[in-house]
Protein backbone atom coordinates (compact mmCIF):
# COMPACT_ATOMS: atom_id res chain seq x y z
CA UNK A 1 0.00 0.00 0.00
CA UNK A 2 2.84 2.35 0.79
CA UNK A 3 4.35 1.67 -2.62
CA UNK A 4 1.02 2.18 -4.35
CA UNK A 5 0.37 5.38 -2.43
CA UNK A 6 3.87 6.63 -3.08
CA UNK A 7 3.49 5.83 -6.76
CA UNK A 8 0.22 7.74 -6.90
CA UNK A 9 1.77 10.70 -5.10
CA UNK A 10 4.73 10.64 -7.48
CA UNK A 11 2.42 10.50 -10.48
CA UNK A 12 0.35 13.37 -9.11
CA UNK A 13 3.49 15.37 -8.43
CA UNK A 14 4.67 14.72 -11.97
CA UNK A 15 1.35 15.97 -13.35
CA UNK A 16 1.63 19.16 -11.30
CA UNK A 17 5.15 19.74 -12.60
CA UNK A 18 3.99 19.20 -16.18
CA UNK A 19 1.04 21.52 -15.65
CA UNK A 20 3.32 24.20 -14.24
CA UNK A 21 5.89 23.85 -17.02
CA UNK A 22 6.47 27.25 -18.56
CA UNK A 23 4.15 29.02 -16.12
CA UNK A 24 6.70 31.26 -14.32
CA UNK A 25 7.94 32.73 -17.60
CA UNK A 26 4.42 33.04 -19.05
CA UNK A 27 3.27 35.09 -16.05
CA UNK A 28 5.33 38.00 -17.35
CA UNK A 29 6.91 40.97 -15.63
CA UNK A 30 6.64 41.87 -11.96
CA UNK A 31 4.61 44.78 -10.64
CA UNK A 32 7.58 47.16 -10.24
CA UNK A 33 8.64 46.76 -13.86
CA UNK A 34 5.06 47.34 -15.03
CA UNK A 35 4.47 50.41 -12.87
CA UNK A 36 7.63 52.06 -14.15
CA UNK A 37 5.92 52.39 -17.54
CA UNK A 38 2.37 52.87 -16.33
CA UNK A 39 2.55 55.11 -13.28
CA UNK A 40 2.22 58.52 -14.97
CA UNK A 41 -0.98 57.75 -16.87
CA UNK A 42 -4.16 59.65 -15.92
CA UNK A 43 -5.91 56.30 -16.25
CA UNK A 44 -3.69 54.78 -13.52
CA UNK A 45 -4.96 55.44 -9.99
CA UNK A 46 -3.91 53.98 -6.65
CA UNK A 47 -1.76 51.35 -8.31
CA UNK A 48 -4.26 50.10 -10.92
CA UNK A 49 -5.77 51.12 -14.23
CA UNK A 50 -9.46 52.00 -14.25
CA UNK A 51 -12.20 52.05 -16.88
CA UNK A 52 -13.63 55.34 -18.03
CA UNK A 53 -17.03 54.03 -16.93
CA UNK A 54 -17.64 52.23 -13.67
CA UNK A 55 -17.66 48.48 -14.22
CA UNK A 56 -18.86 45.80 -11.87
CA UNK A 57 -16.54 42.89 -11.21
CA UNK A 58 -17.61 39.34 -12.00
CA UNK A 59 -20.74 38.96 -9.90
CA UNK A 60 -21.46 35.33 -9.05
CA UNK A 61 -22.39 33.59 -5.84
CA UNK A 62 -20.35 30.62 -4.64
CA UNK A 63 -23.01 28.25 -5.99
CA UNK A 64 -23.13 30.06 -9.34
CA UNK A 65 -19.34 29.84 -9.60
CA UNK A 66 -19.49 26.12 -8.90
CA UNK A 67 -22.16 25.60 -11.56
CA UNK A 68 -20.26 27.74 -14.05
CA UNK A 69 -17.07 25.76 -13.51
CA UNK A 70 -19.03 22.52 -13.94
CA UNK A 71 -20.55 23.77 -17.20
CA UNK A 72 -17.19 24.90 -18.52
CA UNK A 73 -15.48 21.61 -17.67
CA UNK A 74 -18.26 19.16 -18.54
CA UNK A 75 -20.25 21.25 -20.98
CA UNK A 76 -23.56 20.55 -22.63
CA UNK A 77 -24.17 18.84 -25.96
CA UNK A 78 -24.23 22.24 -27.68
CA UNK A 79 -21.26 23.64 -25.77
CA UNK A 80 -18.74 22.24 -28.24
CA UNK A 81 -18.96 21.69 -31.99
CA UNK A 82 -20.52 18.34 -32.93
CA UNK A 83 -18.02 17.84 -35.78
CA UNK A 84 -14.60 19.22 -36.72
CA UNK A 85 -14.70 22.93 -37.41
CA UNK A 86 -13.90 23.54 -41.09
CA UNK A 87 -10.72 25.42 -41.85
CA UNK A 88 -9.57 27.45 -44.82
CA UNK A 89 -5.98 27.74 -45.96
CA UNK A 90 -5.20 31.45 -46.30
CA UNK A 91 -3.34 32.70 -49.34
CA UNK A 92 -0.71 35.33 -48.63
CA UNK A 93 0.82 35.51 -52.08
CA UNK A 94 0.84 38.92 -53.62
CA UNK A 95 0.88 42.33 -51.99
CA UNK A 96 -1.43 43.40 -49.18
CA UNK A 97 -4.88 44.45 -50.35
CA UNK A 98 -6.52 47.81 -49.74
CA UNK A 99 -8.81 46.43 -47.05
CA UNK A 100 -9.13 42.87 -45.83
CA UNK A 101 -8.99 40.45 -42.92
CA UNK A 102 -7.71 36.95 -42.36
CA UNK A 103 -9.27 35.41 -39.24
CA UNK A 104 -7.22 32.69 -37.56
CA UNK A 105 -9.76 32.06 -34.76
CA UNK A 106 -10.74 33.81 -31.52
CA UNK A 107 -9.28 37.34 -31.71
CA UNK A 108 -6.23 36.55 -33.84
CA UNK A 109 -6.56 38.41 -37.13
CA UNK A 110 -4.36 39.76 -39.89
CA UNK A 111 -5.67 43.15 -41.00
CA UNK A 112 -4.65 44.48 -44.42
CA UNK A 113 -5.18 48.19 -44.90
CA UNK A 114 -3.86 50.40 -47.69
CA UNK A 115 -0.99 48.02 -48.38
CA UNK A 116 0.01 47.50 -44.72
CA UNK A 117 -0.33 44.27 -42.76
CA UNK A 118 -1.14 44.39 -39.04
CA UNK A 119 -1.44 41.21 -36.92
CA UNK A 120 -3.73 41.58 -33.89
CA UNK A 121 -3.79 39.51 -30.65
CA UNK A 122 -1.89 36.53 -32.08
CA UNK A 123 -2.33 33.31 -30.06
CA UNK A 124 -0.98 30.19 -31.75
CA UNK A 125 -0.59 27.95 -28.68
CA UNK A 126 -2.78 24.94 -28.00
CA UNK A 127 -4.05 26.46 -24.74
CA UNK A 128 -4.71 30.00 -23.57
CA UNK A 129 -3.09 29.42 -20.23
CA UNK A 130 0.26 29.81 -18.43
CA UNK A 131 0.42 26.00 -18.52
CA UNK A 132 0.95 23.70 -21.49
CA UNK A 133 -1.18 21.03 -19.78
CA UNK A 134 -4.22 22.71 -18.23
CA UNK A 135 -6.45 25.58 -19.27
CA UNK A 136 -8.85 26.26 -22.16
CA UNK A 137 -7.84 24.19 -25.17
CA UNK A 138 -8.39 24.92 -28.83
CA UNK A 139 -11.57 23.69 -30.48
CA UNK A 140 -9.82 23.74 -33.86
CA UNK A 141 -6.22 23.75 -35.09
CA UNK A 142 -4.53 26.96 -36.15
CA UNK A 143 -5.25 27.26 -39.90
CA UNK A 144 -1.76 28.51 -40.80
CA UNK A 145 1.65 28.29 -39.19
CA UNK A 146 3.37 31.45 -38.04
CA UNK A 147 6.19 30.82 -40.50
CA UNK A 148 3.63 31.02 -43.32
CA UNK A 149 2.69 34.61 -42.51
CA UNK A 150 3.84 37.35 -44.86
CA UNK A 151 6.09 40.17 -43.70
CA UNK A 152 4.19 42.19 -41.11
CA UNK A 153 4.27 45.93 -40.60
CA UNK A 154 3.01 45.82 -37.00
CA UNK A 155 1.69 43.56 -34.26
CA UNK A 156 -0.96 45.03 -31.94
CA UNK A 157 -2.00 43.59 -28.57
CA UNK A 158 -5.24 44.57 -26.81
CA UNK A 159 -4.30 43.45 -23.27
CA UNK A 160 -2.40 40.82 -21.31
CA UNK A 161 -4.96 38.03 -20.80
CA UNK A 162 -3.71 34.65 -22.01
CA UNK A 163 -6.20 34.39 -24.86
CA UNK A 164 -4.78 37.64 -26.31
CA UNK A 165 -1.10 37.65 -25.27
CA UNK A 166 0.77 34.37 -25.67
CA UNK A 167 4.46 34.16 -24.79
CA UNK A 168 5.33 31.37 -27.24
CA UNK A 169 3.68 33.21 -30.12
CA UNK A 170 5.46 36.45 -29.20
CA UNK A 171 8.81 34.66 -29.14
CA UNK A 172 8.15 33.14 -32.57
CA UNK A 173 7.09 36.45 -34.07
CA UNK A 174 10.12 38.21 -32.62
CA UNK A 175 12.30 35.61 -34.32
CA UNK A 176 10.55 35.46 -37.71
CA UNK A 177 9.37 39.07 -38.18
CA UNK A 178 11.11 42.46 -38.06
CA UNK A 179 8.15 44.67 -37.15
CA UNK A 180 7.42 46.43 -33.89
CA UNK A 181 4.87 45.43 -31.22
CA UNK A 182 2.26 48.06 -30.28
CA UNK A 183 0.82 47.50 -26.82
CA UNK A 184 -1.13 49.35 -24.09
CA UNK A 185 0.80 50.78 -21.15
CA UNK A 186 2.43 48.20 -18.91
CA UNK A 187 2.13 45.33 -21.38
CA UNK A 188 5.51 46.27 -22.79
CA UNK A 189 7.07 45.18 -19.50
CA UNK A 190 5.94 41.63 -20.24
CA UNK A 191 7.54 41.70 -23.68
CA UNK A 192 10.81 43.11 -22.38
CA UNK A 193 10.77 40.48 -19.61
CA UNK A 194 10.53 37.85 -22.36
CA UNK A 195 13.58 39.25 -24.12
CA UNK A 196 11.96 41.40 -26.81
CA UNK A 197 14.30 44.28 -27.65
CA UNK A 198 13.00 47.54 -26.11
CA UNK A 199 13.25 49.36 -29.42
CA UNK A 200 10.72 46.93 -30.88
CA UNK A 201 8.09 47.72 -28.22
CA UNK A 202 5.82 50.76 -28.54
CA UNK A 203 3.71 51.37 -25.40
CA UNK A 204 0.75 53.71 -25.67
CA UNK A 205 -1.90 55.16 -23.40
CA UNK A 206 -5.48 55.71 -24.54
CA UNK A 207 -5.68 58.37 -27.28
CA UNK A 208 -1.93 58.16 -27.95
CA UNK A 209 -0.77 57.08 -31.38
CA UNK A 210 2.24 56.07 -33.44
CA UNK A 211 2.94 55.64 -37.13
CA UNK A 212 4.17 52.95 -39.44
CA UNK A 213 4.85 54.80 -42.66
CA UNK A 214 1.54 56.42 -43.65
CA UNK A 215 -0.51 54.24 -41.28
CA UNK A 216 -1.65 55.77 -37.98
CA UNK A 217 -2.04 53.26 -35.15
CA UNK A 218 -4.12 54.71 -32.31
CA UNK A 219 -4.59 53.17 -28.86
CA UNK A 220 -8.28 53.68 -28.04
CA UNK A 221 -10.28 52.89 -24.86
CA UNK A 222 -12.01 49.63 -24.03
CA UNK A 223 -14.05 48.51 -21.01
CA UNK A 224 -12.33 45.47 -19.58
CA UNK A 225 -9.63 44.46 -17.08
CA UNK A 226 -6.19 42.87 -17.13
CA UNK A 227 -3.94 40.45 -15.26
CA UNK A 228 -2.00 37.24 -15.75
CA UNK A 229 -2.13 35.86 -12.20
CA UNK A 230 -3.55 37.07 -8.88
CA UNK A 231 -3.05 40.80 -9.38
CA UNK A 232 -5.39 42.67 -11.67
CA UNK A 233 -5.39 45.89 -13.65
CA UNK A 234 -1.70 46.75 -13.32
CA UNK A 235 -1.53 46.91 -17.13
CA UNK A 236 -3.84 48.78 -19.49
CA UNK A 237 -6.37 47.24 -21.90
CA UNK A 238 -7.38 48.84 -25.19
CA UNK A 239 -9.03 48.73 -28.56
CA UNK A 240 -7.15 49.97 -31.65
CA UNK A 241 -7.87 52.27 -34.58
CA UNK A 242 -5.85 51.92 -37.78
CA UNK A 243 -6.09 54.91 -40.09
CA UNK A 244 -4.53 54.70 -43.52
CA UNK A 245 -4.45 57.18 -46.38
CA UNK A 246 -7.69 55.74 -47.83
CA UNK A 247 -9.26 53.37 -45.30
CA UNK A 248 -9.95 53.02 -41.58
CA UNK A 249 -10.21 49.82 -39.53
CA UNK A 250 -11.20 49.30 -35.90
CA UNK A 251 -10.14 46.34 -33.73
CA UNK A 252 -12.32 46.02 -30.62
CA UNK A 253 -10.04 43.58 -28.80
CA UNK A 254 -11.90 42.40 -25.70
CA UNK A 255 -14.44 44.71 -24.13
CA UNK A 256 -17.83 45.31 -22.67
CA UNK A 257 -20.10 47.83 -24.28
CA UNK A 258 -18.98 51.38 -23.56
CA UNK A 259 -20.00 54.90 -24.46
CA UNK A 260 -16.40 55.35 -25.61
CA UNK A 261 -17.33 53.70 -28.90
CA UNK A 262 -19.36 56.74 -29.95
CA UNK A 263 -16.44 59.00 -29.02
CA UNK A 264 -14.04 56.80 -31.00
CA UNK A 265 -16.35 56.91 -34.01
CA UNK A 266 -16.62 60.69 -33.83
CA UNK A 267 -12.89 61.21 -33.44
CA UNK A 268 -11.40 58.52 -35.71
CA UNK A 269 -14.23 57.13 -37.82
CA UNK A 270 -16.26 56.32 -39.67
CA UNK A 271 -14.53 52.97 -40.08
CA UNK A 272 -14.67 50.89 -43.25
CA UNK A 273 -14.05 47.70 -41.29
CA UNK A 274 -14.78 46.75 -37.68
CA UNK A 275 -13.70 43.67 -35.76
CA UNK A 276 -15.84 43.36 -32.66
CA UNK A 277 -15.86 40.65 -29.94
CA UNK A 278 -19.12 38.69 -29.83
CA UNK A 279 -18.41 35.68 -27.59
CA UNK A 280 -17.71 34.63 -23.98
CA UNK A 281 -20.59 36.71 -22.61
CA UNK A 282 -22.47 35.83 -19.41
CA UNK A 283 -24.95 37.61 -17.11
CA UNK A 284 -22.35 37.41 -14.35
CA UNK A 285 -19.95 39.72 -16.18
CA UNK A 286 -22.06 42.10 -18.30
CA UNK A 287 -19.61 45.01 -18.20
CA UNK A 288 -16.48 43.32 -19.52
CA UNK A 289 -17.69 41.20 -22.47
CA UNK A 290 -20.24 42.35 -25.03
CA UNK A 291 -23.02 40.09 -26.18
CA UNK A 292 -23.73 39.96 -29.94
CA UNK A 293 -26.50 42.57 -29.84
CA UNK A 294 -24.22 44.99 -28.00
CA UNK A 295 -21.49 44.33 -30.57
CA UNK A 296 -23.84 45.43 -33.37
CA UNK A 297 -24.61 48.57 -31.38
CA UNK A 298 -20.87 49.20 -30.94
CA UNK A 299 -20.30 48.75 -34.67
CA UNK A 300 -22.96 51.36 -35.41
CA UNK A 301 -21.34 53.71 -32.89
CA UNK A 302 -18.02 53.72 -34.74
CA UNK A 303 -19.16 53.69 -38.35
CA UNK A 304 -22.00 54.41 -40.77
CA UNK A 305 -24.58 51.69 -41.30
CA UNK A 306 -24.07 51.82 -45.09
CA UNK A 307 -20.27 51.96 -44.98
CA UNK A 308 -18.63 49.54 -42.59
CA UNK A 309 -18.23 45.76 -42.74
CA UNK A 310 -18.49 43.90 -39.42
CA UNK A 311 -16.27 40.82 -38.88
CA UNK A 312 -16.93 39.01 -35.56
CA UNK A 313 -14.04 37.95 -33.33
CA UNK A 314 -13.58 36.41 -29.86
CA UNK A 315 -15.62 33.28 -30.52
CA UNK A 316 -15.41 29.68 -31.83
CA UNK A 317 -11.85 28.80 -30.73
CA UNK A 318 -11.65 28.68 -26.92
CA UNK A 319 -14.48 27.81 -24.58
CA UNK A 320 -14.53 30.69 -22.10
CA UNK A 321 -18.26 30.85 -21.24
CA UNK A 322 -21.04 28.24 -21.05
CA UNK A 323 -23.16 29.45 -23.97
CA UNK A 324 -23.48 27.14 -27.02
CA UNK A 325 -20.38 27.49 -29.16
CA UNK A 326 -22.12 28.79 -32.31
CA UNK A 327 -24.70 30.94 -30.52
CA UNK A 328 -22.65 34.18 -30.77
CA UNK A 329 -22.68 34.24 -34.57
CA UNK A 330 -26.32 33.18 -34.82
CA UNK A 331 -27.40 35.98 -32.48
CA UNK A 332 -25.08 38.40 -34.27
CA UNK A 333 -26.59 37.70 -37.68
CA UNK A 334 -30.12 38.15 -36.37
CA UNK A 335 -29.25 41.47 -34.76
CA UNK A 336 -27.31 42.63 -37.83
CA UNK A 337 -30.23 41.87 -40.15
CA UNK A 338 -32.56 43.94 -37.98
CA UNK A 339 -30.10 46.85 -37.98
CA UNK A 340 -29.12 46.65 -41.64
CA UNK A 341 -25.48 45.93 -40.80
CA UNK A 342 -23.27 44.13 -43.32
CA UNK A 343 -21.52 41.14 -41.69
CA UNK A 344 -18.86 38.78 -43.04
CA UNK A 345 -18.22 35.54 -41.11
CA UNK A 346 -15.13 33.73 -42.39
CA UNK A 347 -14.26 30.27 -41.15
CA UNK A 348 -10.89 30.01 -39.36
CA UNK A 349 -8.30 30.79 -42.00
CA UNK A 350 -10.90 32.52 -44.13
CA UNK A 351 -10.26 35.88 -45.72
CA UNK A 352 -12.59 38.83 -46.12
CA UNK A 353 -11.90 41.27 -48.91
CA UNK A 354 -13.96 44.37 -48.16
CA UNK A 355 -15.60 45.79 -51.27
CA UNK A 356 -15.15 42.56 -53.26
CA UNK A 357 -18.21 41.39 -55.19
CA UNK A 358 -16.86 37.90 -55.78
CA UNK A 359 -16.87 34.89 -53.43
CA UNK A 360 -14.86 35.39 -50.26
CA UNK A 361 -12.12 32.79 -49.63
CA UNK A 362 -13.03 30.56 -46.68
CA UNK A 363 -16.46 32.04 -45.99
CA UNK A 364 -18.85 29.26 -46.98
CA UNK A 365 -22.40 30.12 -45.98
CA UNK A 366 -23.45 28.72 -42.58
CA UNK A 367 -20.17 26.85 -42.14
CA UNK A 368 -20.78 26.82 -38.35
CA UNK A 369 -23.89 24.64 -38.72
CA UNK A 370 -22.04 21.36 -38.14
Amino acid sequence: MRLAGGGAALAAGGWVLRAAHGAPVALGADADAIEAAAGDSPNFRDGVFVNLESSSSISLSAEERRMLLRDLVLGRDTARPSAPIPLARPDFTGPAVDLGVTWFGHSSVLIEIDGYRVLADPVWSERCSPSHTVGPQRLHPVPAELDALPALDAVIISHDHYDHLDVDTIWSLARTQRCRFFVPLGVGAHLRHWGIAPERVVELDWEAEARVGDLRIVCTPARHFSGRFLTRNTTLWSSWAMIGPRHRAFFGGDTGYTGSFADIGNQYGPFDLTLMPVGAYHPGWPDIHMNPEEAVRAHLDVTDVDAGVFVPIHWATFRLAPHPWSEPVERLLAAARSAGVKVAVPMPGGQVRAGSTGPQPGSAEDWWNL
